[in-house]
């Protein structure tokens, strides 16, 4: 696991000593993400620029170091991530080659000169994003993975073409432009997350999962839009459309499909065990946590170092029950408690941590837990992905269902005033909360609006004075509403939310994540499966419900889904009140230009006098806040 960056420099004014000291000062931004070693890389005949930091994980020799040339020294590459097929694809296309070492990124490099770039991006199987530079073509290629686990941007400094794991590799160039792009801010705002293809920044953007870009350097136009060079090798709405659902037995049991999900995960789990370093998982009790700590420790000879967290507070401490199946299972468990003070402290860098906006508050103990599991390990195992595959979030389940209520009850609740159900149930805010949202789900006119209701955090947002975005989303009318959810979650939720609170948490301090369950292996086989074995009986994730309880007793995990939750809606009007009333300050807002400074006010009035209701659209504000203030200054 890795960071890179570089540029293009279409303005030669600059020395070529210049240049490397800005690559080296880009690369130095990301430290983090490696820091084990760190070189830079400038090509004798063009004004391309690499920089490469770098967390050892496989091959910690000389020989793993980037960036790296091939063989033939016509590629270039800085690579970030696991190709967890690497060592088969060494044995069916590379028998006779002559490695160095025994790192994917050189078995990468080979298998590009062996078989091209593309039928290489098909070969490859695990998380990844490169730029790799064709020094006889002149074209660089930058790729992100499937599903986006890894991160890759990539947009204009002034006349230089620049690029990197993190938006802040790109700001050390000196022409960077910090401007923001309202399209972008109004998205985030809505969403929590600013969603690829864009960036928070104008003329930036991040490659979209499952993309290539490929550029001539030679005659292309300085400050041109990026985003249409951007071809997609695998799609997942692809994948769906394509499939072909098999024909099951009728029976409760399906023991069969177990059987098959079970060996085809276990392989995923064993592949994800590979490493030169200690390693060990997250595990929350939860369902998908569980199951991938199960299937670890059945492959271990000796007990799997398994880590969770709690809080004080009561309603946010899962760590019983990770307790509980950790001692079922046998692995070396460690378990630590959080105060409100330690999340005041991880407050303080998320805008260091995630440098555009993001408002996911369980970014917060996500980076609580990977910093507990680094004091012993490099390499953690997470159980991401089996939600948006198998039907695990409840918007999945009770959609459908509000979605197929009958004419004469819908048209009982639409006649209810927007929000006037928060005045008829003070007492029950969020209750309130949940029927608003039914009442607005009822009077959505497609598919598409559905999905925007059930993410976005405002109904018409009053505090942002530019323009209210919404998400575009392809609808595939073959699915079912369940399935259709659990698509865009992959596409969107997953990869702009998720994978990218994991990805930040974890490499802020240099740890490695790897998720099983997002597998193309696992993605491909669940989808030809009916929905009957992903939702059953009002539950998601039946057939992963039933490959664990062939490892844990029941008992230990059917129980409500819980999520990753934190107790911030006390903290803002306790310990972080402070902190929040700063951010808030009207005349900053004001001066700002960006949002509306009295809805603001009346929104962080109104959460102290009832917490519950308004935490959410509150922090989205205030983790924008804290971000511009650091890097916007």
């Amino acid at each position: 696991m890795c960071g890179f960056t570089g540029f293009f420099a279409f303005n030669t004014e600059r020395s070529r000593s210049d240049d490397h000291g800005i690559v080296r000062a880009m690369c130095d931004a990301i430290a983090h993400r490696g820091p084990d070693y760190g070189d830079v890389w400038q090509d004798p005949d063009v004004a391309l620029n690499f920089g490469h930091r770098r967390l050892s994980i496989l091959d910690l020799s000389e020989h793993g170091h980037q960036p790296m040339a091939s063989q033939s020294q016509r590629y270039m590459i800085v690579f970030n991530g696991e190709i967890y097929n690497h060592l088969e694809l060494r044995a069916m296309y590379l028998s006779e080659h002559q490695f160095r070492g025994h790192s994917d990124t050189e078995t990468l490099l080979a298998l590009i000169e062996r078989i091209g770039l593309d039928q290489t991006l098909e070969a490859i199987n695990g998380m990844f994003a490169f730029a790799l530079w064709d020094r006889e073509a002149r074209v660089l290629h930058v790729a992100r993975d499937r599903f986006g686990k890894k991160p890759l941007y990539i947009g204009w400094a002034g006349k230089a073409l620049v690029f990197g794991s993190e938006l802040k590799a790109l700001k050390a160039h000196p022409d960077f432009k910090a401007e923001i792009d309202p399209h972008a801010l109004s998205l985030y705002t809505q969403y929590n997350c600013v969603p690829a293809p864009h960036s928070i920044y104008k003329s930036v953007w991040q490659i979209k999962p499952g993309c290539l870009l490929s550029i001539a350097i030679e005659g292309l136009d300085t400050g041109c839009d990026l985003l249409d060079k951007m071809t997609q090798y695998w799609s997942a709405a692809k994948i769906v459309q394509e499939r072909n659902i098999r024909d099951l037995p009728h029976t409760d049991s399906h023991s069969d499909i177990v059987d098959e999900f079970q060996f085809l995960l276990k392989q995923c789990v064993r592949e994800r065990m590979l490493s030169d370093v200690p390693i060990g998982a997250f595990l929350s009790g939860g369902i998908d946590s569980s199951a991938i700590v199960a299937l670890m420790q059945s492959q271990s000879a000796r007990p799997v170092h398994t880590y969770t967290i709690g809080f004080e507070e009561a309603g946010f401490n899962e760590a019983l029950y990770a307790r509980d199946v950790a001692k079922h299972l046998g692995t070396d468990h460690h378990e630590h408690m959080c105060s409100a003070a330690d999340a005041r402290n991880v407050i303080e860098k998320l805008p260091d941590m995630f440098d555009e906006p993001f408002a996911d508050q369980s970014a917060i103990p996500t980076y609580l837990v990977a910093q507990f599991a680094r004091r012993d390990v490099t390499v953690a195992l997470s159980g991401d992905g089996g939600d948006e595959m198998l039907g695990g979030y409840s918007r999945h389940i009770s959609t459908p269902k509000i979605a197929a209520l009958p004419a004469f009850t819908r048209h009982l609740i639409n006649a209810i005033p927007k929000g006037a159900l928060k005045t008829l149930i003070p007492t029950k805010p969020l209750m309130a909360k949940h029927l608003d949202k039914t009442a607005r789900l009822l009077s959505a006119d497609t598919r598409n609006d559905i999905y925007d209701i059930l993410l976005r955090n405002w109904d018409d947002n009053p505090a942002l004075l530019h323009q209210n975005a919404r998400l575009d989303v392809d609808e595939n009318a073959a699915l079912g509403l369940s399935e259709q959810l659990m698509l865009w979650d992959t596409q969107f939720y997953l990869p702009n939310d998720i994978l990218t609170k994991v990805d930040r948490s974890t490499m802020a301090v240099s740890l490695e994540a790897r998720a099983p369950l997002l597998d193309r292996r696992i993605f491909e086989f669940v989808w030809n499966l009916p929905m009957d074995v992903k939702i059953r009986e009002g539950k998601g994730k039946w057939l992963l419900r039933e490959l664990l309880a062939r490892h844990v007793p029941r008992e230990m995990f059917e129980r409500p889904k819980q999520g990753f939750g934190i107790p911030l809606a006390d903290w803002l009007c306790g310990d972080l009140r402070d902190w929040a009333e700063d951010l808030l300050d009207p005349r900053a807002l004001k001066e700002q230009g960006l949002f509306d400074s009295a809805a603001i006010r009346d929104l962080w009035d109104a959460h102290l006098r009832d917490k519950p209701r308004h935490c959410d659209a509150l922090w989205n504000v205030l983790m924008f806040q804290a971000w511009h203030r650091r890097w916007m200054g």
